[in-house]
């Protein structure tokens, strides 16, 4: 019986201390670039940018985890877009306005607008070939 505790413990031990480096890892992991046919969206330019056209827009922040595991995802997919459809982030601790208005309660999520209209949302990371579908199915 004692046998079996240890080796449960130093189990758990050893899970715990791997979930806490990899917590540590992503925490301290730098924010990447973002590719240059990304488009930056703010309460001021956000209806602007979101009438015309097919856009994908992140709602994101930096202390989000899986925001940043989802920036080079988006890197990839603004590269290999076709036609007119574009990519646009929105920061959501320096825009809560915007956040709010579309009900954006977790992170990150995209909302696809289409001339201004809200056609699809998804909430989590998602990975390139979803997204290129999703915009070239709605281009």
């Amino acid at each position: 019986m004692n046998t079996t505790l240890i080796i449960v413990f130093a189990g758990l031990g050893i899970f715990i201390f791997y979930i806490y480096h990899n917590y540590k890892k992503m925490k301290n992991a730098p924010n990447i670039e973002d590719n240059d046919k990304i488009t930056h969206l703010s309460d001021k330019n956000f209806q602007q940018e979101i009438g015309k056209g097919l856009i994908l827009v992140d709602f994101w922040a930096d202390w989000c985890m899986p925001c940043k595991l989802l920036g080079p995802i988006l890197n990839e997919t603004a590269a290999e877009i076709k036609g007119d459809a574009r990519i646009g982030k929105l920061n959501v601790e320096e825009s809560q306005q915007t956040a709010s208005k579309y009900g954006v309660r977790s992170i990150p999520t995209m909302i696809l607008f289409k001339n201004g209209k809200e056609i699809n949302r998804f909430v989590g990371v998602k990975q390139k070939d979803f997204l290129l579908k999703q915009l070239n199915n709605n281009d």
